[in-house]
């Protein structure tokens, strides 16, 4: 079975037309559920770059997606997110390409770690899962606000997770250090994501860009996010993983479903949970809150607020 007809069976009712001519980035795509976003990105027709820190595994990708014959073009560009000025390098190269943009997939993603620092000082959850993505998004904003159209709208999707829901945040301590707890580290980069996600959508409405802005919550993944799992032998992980988790390809099904269905079109500043609209925390819903950690993350990257 072909990897598009896979993915239908997971997208039942979504409407995934060809991609001719549109470009995206999935970041973090040369493994688990990124290769497979990437791959069913590139089998609509679209051309792709994979994103990530290391190259043998990015350029492994490349050549196995063009093995199967993917209609999209498919390349890697060196992006490590823990240090904001590889994210800096990384929009420069590819901005040299003079490519379009219409479709950045944020999912990079590190969990439950335990606790260090990214090179500019940041707690690596806080600053790999969110800041480097925030940053990143906003410098190529230009790029995706003159791709988009709309009636075919660019699309900024990024990766969140339940644990939102039992995220906290501390506006005194963004990076967890009066009491660490990897849990709490990883579920408030989350939270911060969707706040993100949502606040961006609110700007670019009122600028009337043809952008949109979505959060997606993938359910519980096998993949290699999932290594410190607490299983009493490392012989029984598969069995467990295999009744409590979905594979890669169903996990990257509703990233795909908000970059690229039909029904979609237009529709931003919400939070896709198994392939549905879902609400999500109430506190992602307060402007203020939303507005103050937009500001905090300026800051901390060096971006202007506006």
């Amino acid at each position: 079975m072909s990897g598009r007809c896979r993915l239908f069976l997971f997208l039942p009712h979504a409407v995934l037309h060809t991609q001719n001519g549109r470009v995206a980035i999935v970041m973090g795509g040369a493994r688990g559920m990124g290769y497979e976003t990437a791959r069913h990105l590139a089998s609509l027709g679209m051309h792709v770059v994979i994103a990530g820190n290391s190259e043998e595994e990015g350029l492994q990708a490349v050549k196995k997606i063009h093995e199967e014959g993917s209609e999209g073009k498919v390349e890697f560009l060196f992006l490590g997110l823990c240090s904001l000025k590889s994210v800096r390098q990384f929009v420069h190269r590819f901005k040299a390409r003079a490519l379009t943009l219409h479709i950045p997939v944020n999912n990079a993603c590190i969990m439950l770690v335990s606790e260090g620092k990214t090179e500019d000082s940041f707690e690596l959850h806080f600053g790999l899962n969110y800041l480097g993505h925030f940053l990143l998004t906003n410098l190529l904003l230009d790029k995706l606000k003159r791709s988009g159209r709309h009636d075919a709208c660019s699309r900024v999707v990024t990766m969140s997770s339940a644990t939102h829901y039992v995220g906290i945040l501390n506006m005194e301590d963004l990076h967890g250090r009066s009491c660490y707890s990897e849990l709490g580290a990883y579920s408030q980069s989350k939270l911060s994501v969707v706040l993100f996600t949502y606040h961006l959508q609110e700007k670019l409405t009122a600028g009337g860009f043809p952008v949109t802005s979505k959060a997606v919550d993938p359910v519980m993944v096998d993949t290699d996010l999932y290594n410190k799992l607490c299983i009493p032998a490392p012989a029984a992980k598969k069995p467990v993983a295999k009744m409590l988790f979905r594979i890669p390809a169903e996990g990257a099904s509703t990233a795909i479903l908000a970059a690229t269905a039909s029904q979609l079109e237009g529709v931003g500043g919400c939070y896709f949970y198994n392939g549905e609209r879902t609400e999500s925390a109430d506190i992602t819903y307060d402007h203020n809150v939303r507005a103050e950690r937009w500001k905090q993350s300026c800051a901390l990257v060096g971006l202007r607020e506006a």
